[in-house]
């Protein structure tokens, strides 16, 4: 017979929602339990956002060293032969990485007294689910429940994952670089992988259905990315839909706006046309919730339809970002503590580790436009600021935008293009939460020599006075 057990608190999922859930319920004294069916931390810790960047960081250590032993070498360093790559001991590398972090996360729980059940849920009504461990079956039924299944790739119907056709998972875990990569989708788990693998020094060719790369962003802000891949030999297909591989497996069939056919040659084929909400295998059907599309819906205060159930993260829709996920997951235990609450951010920022890095918080230009708003856009270039040339940022077309109103300076929107810009997005979604205005980033002192003082900087040529351009 399965054991029954109660708790206050009943979470599925251990990514990032759940398990910051699961602290903070501890924190605030609520009996926790947390179900999860694989390693602690989810897709971004185990499969995703820290496997890629520890990739991505690498990469740019093996791209700097090719450099050093081309012809003459750079700034003075050069190398005597070009350096090898072992992909082998750079994925047991990044698993150390994730493997600290994983162990971290245990601790956390551990230290917030929440108890961690290993295995896969199957709720068979609102608040009660069976578990299936090792040791057995285990019955759980909460008091409250938070759902934070995650999500999952999105598998293409002509283009199964298996063999040569990969996922993101798959392609963080090879065991030996391809000589030919083909990316199906440039968006930004398919940029940032092609990039990396382009500099471990593997071919890279990107097929994208939409006519430019990274569609949800404006042409002016992806052009630096554009530009990147061109000068290195990435081919991108723009208006292309791919049509599955050929018989022999060995070449991905696409074609054309104009209806002409090719085949593109390739080792692997990564499939990156973005993620689902994980919603079917653990009994969602019996919970009677309502749903918003393919996605559970929920109110400002994550309830679902469902009394005393809770949604995070992915699983509720866009933007499908950990930090997202961290926030409600945080905000959700604080209601069930009692505590008066409700997720309004005035923006989740959003990164992509692409080379060059591109960050943005809130507004673009033209949503602002669609919106019906006067909004002032104010660009300051790289090109002008002292950190980003030491950095060899000043020449890619890297800038700094800021979008505001055309009434009194009320900041929109914050974007950025440009190497290491990733480090300026908690500034960006600081000055939004703030609701600051123009005078505000522009008095702010930036600290000298920084890639931060094209913030401020930008803000003064909204206000009609740039100093440094």
């Amino acid at each position: 017979m399965a054991e029954h057990i109660h708790t206050k608190v009943l979470i599925v999922g251990g990514g990032p929602g759940g398990y910051v859930a699961a602290i903070r319920c501890g924190q605030l004294g609520l009996d926790t339990m947390l179900v999860e069916g694989d390693r602690l931390g989810g897709t971004c810790l185990i499969r995703g956002c820290i496997p890629s960047k520890a990739i991505i960081h690498v990469a740019g250590h093996f791209e700097t060293m090719m450099a050093a032993a081309e012809e003459g070498g750079r700034h003075g360093i050069s190398l005597a032969s070009p350096p090898k790559v072992d992909l082998a001991e750079t994925v047991t590398w990044k698993e150390t990485v994730v493997d600290k972090l994983n162990g971290g996360v245990t601790a956390l729980l551990k230290r917030a007294k929440v108890r961690v059940v290993a295995g896969w849920a199957t709720f068979s009504d609102g608040k009660s689910c069976t578990v299936k461990t090792k040791d057995g079956e285990v019955a759980i039924t909460g008091e409250k429940v938070i759902l934070a299944t995650g999500s999952l790739p999105v598998e293409l119907p002509f283009l199964k994952f298996g063999g040569s056709v990969i996922s993101s998972t798959e392609a963080l875990s090879l065991s030996a670089l391809p000589k030919k990569l083909v990316v199906v989708g440039a968006g930004y788990i398919g940029l940032e992988l092609g990039i990396a693998f382009r500099k471990l020094g593997v071919a890279v060719e990107v097929v994208e259905a939409m006519d430019r790369i990274l569609p949800q962003y404006d042409a002016q802000l992806v052009a630096p990315v554009a530009k990147w891949l061109e000068k290195h030999g990435v081919v991108v297909h723009l208006k292309t839909k791919a049509e599955g591989l050929t018989e022999d497996g060995k070449a991905l069939r696409i074609g054309g706006a104009d209806g002409a056919k090719s085949e593109l040659p390739g080792d692997k084929f990564l499939v990156t046309v973005g993620r689902k909400a994980r919603t079917a295998g653990f009994g969602l059907e019996t919970m009677s919730v309502d749903m918003a599309g393919p996605f559970v819906k929920i109110d400002d205060q994550c309830r679902t339809s469902m009394k005393d159930v809770f949604a995070i993260g992915d699983l509720v829709g866009e933007p499908m970002l950990a930090h997202k996920a961290m926030a409600q997951g945080a905000m959700v235990a604080e209601i069930i503590a009692g505590q008066r609450r409700r997720f309004d951010p005035a923006s989740v920022a959003a990164i992509v580790f692409s080379e060059p890095e591109i960050v943005v918080a809130g507004m673009l230009p033209d949503e602002a436009k669609a919106a019906g708003m006067e909004a002032d856009v104010a660009v300051f270039p790289f090109a002008a600021n002292g950190r980003a040339l030491t950095l060899e940022a000043g020449e890619g077309g890297g800038f700094v935008r800021v979008v505001s109103r055309g009434d009194g300076g009320a900041i929109l929107g914050i974007q950025a293009v440009g190497r290491q810009v990733a480090e300026l997005a908690g500034e960006f979604a600081h000055a939004l939460a703030m609701g600051a205005v123009l005078d505000d980033l522009a008095h702010t002192i930036h600290v000298h020599p920084t890639l931060g003082e094209a913030i401020g900087e930008a803000a003064l040529l909204g206000l009609g006075y740039g100093l440094h351009v």
